[in-house]
């Protein structure tokens, strides 16, 4: 019997989903149990301290909800973002595909030895590559495929879509192991080989094992275009959810009194696998890389995503911090995290408790200022200003009582700005998977119009500025969080 799987027979032994019966869904569907900070031990003062350091900073936070002996003792959400709706992962997603790697294990579907290259004989390219021969599950897990830079600029730009033959026809220019390379290539990988063992997307085979006993409900994930789901990023659910997944590995794989997930695989996944950096600097990015999971200072592990998303584990606390954000200060995050949340665990003063209750309840998005309507702008309702050909692809631009109505490549989007309340709705504003948005106007000026596009199940907010003179309009477009530039040029439109 192979050593891998052999490894595995114990924990999987006990966990009847690993065993190729998953469960079916249960109560655990209920709201996680509620408490008080000063139930658990907990200052809420260190959680306004933690509250007023993000704010303070515009480190961008949307959500939160924090855990102590499995029991939320705070939780909420900048409005727009609220509980009730999912929110994109982006890496997140790599911890919930390393946990089907670990169920397929335990079934007996694949080892950590198993050799790549064998899933996907008709994809090889004609001569294979010693280190490509030599590249393992493992080294897909542990982000050490012996690649010299990130394969997913390649992967995902596929001429012919097909990204497992794209990735296996790249360079291994090192040994597997021998180098560190965060790669969501690899993570996709995983999920190419999910799909060819189980014959079911990531997504279906985490359904009745993972999702449904943990009570997540509706999960969704982005797919490639084999219809393969994406694996290293896409993947959507709640601020509840993100909790439920750290409460789940808090606990060895223990859900409800039963083992989902092998309490071996949980030890494995969340154990340094590979160096990627220098363990003594003040980073939690270079203290070590385990099985799509991270390596934290102060003994702690965690799954994150771009922009800020994360689900960060403290086992000698038993404590979990589950957070959505739209952020380009990561490490920001994480050291206010550190800085109050961490103190706050160690003891409690419950004076605190009603002014954090009350804070938790009032957490909005900083909005533009300016008035809710502008008396002077009945001359440009209905004017029709237009654009010459640009990349951003607006043609047009018209101001309605409570609209602005922008005519773009995609179709005409119509965007309300009511200055007292967020109104949602639903745009096309590269927002993709989620059109639904929430919108909120203000007059600056009486010729300017503020509007904020809250994409509020994803992380990006879209300011646009409205400057009108005459009978031309100044368009500029910024972004909150961007794999680009945040700004977009500004276009000038004229009416006729």
């Amino acid at each position: 019997m192979n050593a891998s799987r052999r490894r595995f027979i114990t924990d999987a032994a006990l966990a009847t989903a690993a065993m190729g019966t998953p469960h079916p869904a249960t109560a655990a569907s209920a709201k996680l149990p509620r408490t008080t900070p000063e139930a658990e031990g907990v200052d809420p003062a260190g959680v306004l301290a933690f509250l007023d350091t993000v704010e303070k900073k515009g480190l961008g936070l949307h959500s939160l909800m924090l855990l102590r002996h499995g029991k939320v003792y705070a939780e909420g959400g900048w409005a727009p973002y609220g509980p009730a709706h999912p929110h994109m992962l982006y890496s997140l997603s790599k911890s919930f595909t390393s946990t089907a790697v670990g169920l397929a294990i335990a079934e007996g579907k694949l080892t950590l030895d198993d050799k790549v290259t064998s899933f996907f004989p008709e994809s090889l390219p004609s001569k294979v590559e010693a280190n490509l021969a030599a590249m393992q599950v493992r080294h897909l897990l542990m982000m050490g495929t012996g690649h010299d830079t990130d394969t997913t600029g390649a992967v995902l730009g596929s001429p012919d879509g097909d990204w497992v033959k794209t990735f296996l026809s790249l360079p291994v220019q090192h040994a597997p192991a021998s180098k560190f390379v965060y790669n969501t290539g690899a993570t996709y990988m995983l999920s190419a080989i999910i799909q060819k063992v189980s014959g079911q997307t990531t997504l279906d085979y985490l359904k009745p094992r993972l999702f449904a006993p943990l009570g997540i409900q509706n999960p969704t994930w982005e797919t490639c275009p084999k219809g393969r789901s994406t694996g290293g990023f896409g993947l959507s659910i709640t601020t509840e959810d993100i909790a439920r997944f750290g409460q789940l590995y808090l606990q060895k794989g223990r859900w409800d009194g039963k083992q989902l997930v092998p309490e071996r695989w949980v030890t494995e996944a969340t154990t340094k696998h590979i160096v990627n950096g220098d363990p003594a600097a003040a980073s939690d990015w270079t203290q070590g890389y385990g099985y799509q999971f991270w390596r934290c200072r102060h003994e702690a592990f965690r799954g994150d995503g771009a922009f800020g998303q994360f689900c960060i584990v403290l086992p000698q606390h038993d404590a979990v911090v589950a957070l959505t954000s739209g952020a380009n200060d990561l490490q920001g995050i994480v050291n206010a995290v550190w800085e109050h949340l961490l103190p706050a665990l160690q003891a409690s003063r419950p004076a605190a408790q009603p002014a954090l209750a009350k804070r938790l309840k009032q957490l909005a998005l900083p909005l533009a200022h300016g008035l809710a309507n502008a008396p002077t702008a009945k001359p440009m309702l209905g004017k029709v200003y237009r654009f010459e050909s640009n990349p951003q692809g607006i043609k047009s631009l018209q101001l309605t009582g409570s609209h602005v109505v922008l005519e773009t490549e995609k179709g005409a989007q119509k965007l309300a700005y009511s200055g007292d309340r967020w109104t949602r709705g639903t745009a096309d504003l590269d927002t993709y998977p989620s059109k639904k948005v929430a919108t909120r106007g203000a007059w600056p000026t009486p010729e300017t119009l503020t509007l904020t596009v809250c994409a509020y199940e994803t992380p990006f907010i879209h300011t646009l500025t409205c400057q009108f003179v005459g009978d031309q309009v100044s368009l500029s477009v910024k972004t909150n969080v961007s794999f680009g530039p945040a700004a977009r040029p500004t276009l000038v439109g004229r009416v006729g």
